[in-house]
């Protein structure tokens, strides 16, 4: 993950989609998907089939981004990870590159005549599309995708080649973070250099953590009951040694027997294994992408610990 480069000419920004990173080979009039370990996905999207006829019978292999919209309009990782029912919510093919048109290898073209290249090649449809790309300073489509709960961007330099299977200083990813306030109601043990502190925070939202986001009011409105904690997962990276230190000697002071959370069935296997709880009453700053479909956070990372009095 990277920052926006600080001088932006020379480079193109697109939009990052929060989904399954797919290669498509189009032929004869059929289409296979592939993700990027290999395996054949080609079943698990037939609401994209229909892209086989897309490049007008042209052989070619398609590397994008497939992204299932939700309810609410936008791409919702959790159900890409479900795909349990693609009738309300169908799949988008979001395509934004060109590696092969025929017989011609396309990886070592430019980046920005390839992508001219697969707008020429390929037909828009409701399942699949070639999302626009703008040269120049990224800060307003960076702005525009947090202002639409997107994930972020990818800033490509409108020179490089194609790299299949490799990270490059070519193509940066600039991710999107929402900071957000949660109740720490225990920890996992540490193991290896961490043996003395602690694993991960395990986190939840009360109705103080939620404040006025309605995100989080509806993870924790249907609780009912004043004080109840609901589980959101753990935070697991973010701490420095001293932070550690401190932390353990915190929590330490505020052990409880049993769990503050409302919910232990949402606890992991290896959280059950190695849990120990403290009172909810430390609660910590964090940055993380988004909050999944459960009500967990995600790609979460410690930012700083407060204590708040609860109210009377």
């Amino acid at each position: 993950m990277g920052s926006l480069p600080s001088n932006g000419t020379g480079w193109a920004f697109e939009i990052k989609w929060d989904g399954h990173r797919t290669i498509a080979h189009l032929g004869d009039g059929r289409v296979r998907f592939q993700s990027t370990a290999g395996h054949d996905t080609t079943e698990r999207w037939p609401d994209v089939h229909g892209i086989a006829g897309a490049s007008g019978g042209t052989p070619v292999i398609l590397d994008g981004e497939m992204t299932v919209i939700g309810d609410d309009g936008r791409p919702d990782f959790g159900l890409v990870q479900k795909r349990a029912d693609p009738g309300r919510h169908p799949a988008v093919f979001q395509i934004f590159d060109v590696l092969q048109i025929g017989d011609v290898d396309a990886t070592p073209l430019p980046y920005v005549d390839r992508r001219r290249l697969l707008t020429d090649l390929v037909e828009p449809a409701t399942n699949w599309q070639v999302p626009a790309h703008s040269l120049g300073d990224g800060a307003d489509l960076l702005a525009a995708t947090l202002e639409q709960g997107l994930e972020g961007i990818i800033a490509k330099r409108i020179d490089s080649a194609y790299s299949p299977g490799s990270r490059s200083r070519d193509w940066l990813k600039i991710k999107n973070r929402h900071r957000v306030e949660l109740v720490v109601g225990g920890y996992t043990s540490g193991s290896g250099n961490r043996a003395s502190t602690f694993g991960s925070l395990l986190v939840g939202i009360d109705a103080a953590a939620a404040g006025a986001d309605p995100v989080r009011r509806a993870l924790v409105e249907p609780l009912g009951v004043p004080g109840a904690v609901r589980f959101a997962g753990g935070v697991g990276t973010g701490f420095d040694q001293s932070t550690l230190e401190t932390l353990t000697q915190r929590l330490r002071a505020i052990a409880v027997e049993s769990s503050p959370f409302d919910d232990h069935s949402e606890f992991p296997p290896a959280v059950r294994r190695t849990a120990h709880w403290v009172r909810p009453e430390l609660r910590i700053d964090v940055d993380i992408a988004e909050f999944t479909n459960a009500g967990h956070v995600r790609h979460a990372s410690f930012v700083a610990s407060h204590q708040r009095p609860d109210p009377q």
